[in-house]
């Protein structure tokens, strides 16, 4: 796999769940390490491992848990049950980093158990679950990364979704293991800011992900103006993945010279 010059230390990758979509899976990831990105997949449940691993591509991220939630007791240990069934598959693919959410999704992006508030029991119990996923990590050194989403358009109902709350969070574990998954396309529908939030955010960043506002399609479609946020991060020194998780507005090829282009920095 060739590897994309973007001008900065960061690379790039793009989710196989979202792009390519009329291709088989494994054509998908081919197609995309072709192209030299990375690829991202979720529920691993599905998938052919073993022919995912002869691909050769390059795997950034996985869905770190089948089942589970962070907030109650029964759902800790379920999560937790799960993290180290992924963890053995993200050996099997090489793969880094294993993404989390703040409860369980269905296959609608819905929460498993949705909640408008959250208990400060709720806090300490998704605190606890996540000190020890990262033990998780540690033992086999791997990293979890726990991604905020959006309430308002994509995951009503879902706790601990705000970049704020994942930030607090992870800076409550204050372990290597456990960093953000910060997605920008969640971020500025419900917070915005993006810039200020990557400042804020960068020392805990395990990844960012992107995608523009509105339709969640490639960089260039939407209000978002990438190329600031790729100047930000070229100035902060990021050295992570930023990784495409969105759907193609019309070509696939197109919408990855876009995302490309949207995330090349002049020197």
């Amino acid at each position: 796999m060739s590897t994309i010059d973007t001008g900065s230390s960061y690379r790039l990758a793009v989710s196989a769940e979202m792009v390519f979509v009329d291709l088989p899976f494994l054509d998908r990831v081919r197609r995309i390490s072709e192209l030299g990105y990375e690829v991202e997949i979720w529920d691993w449940t599905q998938k052919d491992i073993a022919a995912l691993s002869a691909t050769g591509a390059t795997f950034s991220s996985i869905t770190g848990y089948v089942t589970g939630t962070l907030a109650d007791p029964d759902g800790a240990e379920e999560l937790l049950r799960t993290a180290e069934e992924s963890l053995k598959i993200a050996e099997q693919l090489d793969c880094p980093r294993l993404n989390l959410h703040g409860t369980g999704l269905d296959g609608k992006g819905l929460p498993v158990i949705p909640s408008q508030f959250v208990t400060p029991t709720m806090w300490l119990t998704a605190a606890r679950t996540l000190t020890r996923v990262a033990e998780l990590g540690e033992r086999v050194g791997r990293v979890f990364t726990l991604e905020n989403l959006n309430t308002a358009v994509d995951h009503p109902g879902t706790p601990f979704a705000t970049a704020a709350d994942t930030i607090a969070l992870v800076e409550a574990v204050d372990n290597p293991h456990v960093r953000l998954n910060l997605d920008l396309y969640h971020a500025q529908i419900g917070e915005g800011n993006l810039v200020q939030l990557v400042e804020r955010a960068l020392p805990l960043i395990g990844e960012i992900q992107v995608a523009d506002v509105p339709g969640r399609c490639e960089p260039g479609t939407g209000e978002i103006h990438y190329p600031a946020v790729a100047a930000a991060l070229g100035r902060l020194g990021y050295d992570g993945v930023v990784g495409l998780e969105g759907w193609a507005s019309a070509d696939p090829e197109q919408a990855l010279d876009r995302f490309r282009a949207a995330f090349t920095i002049d020197r």
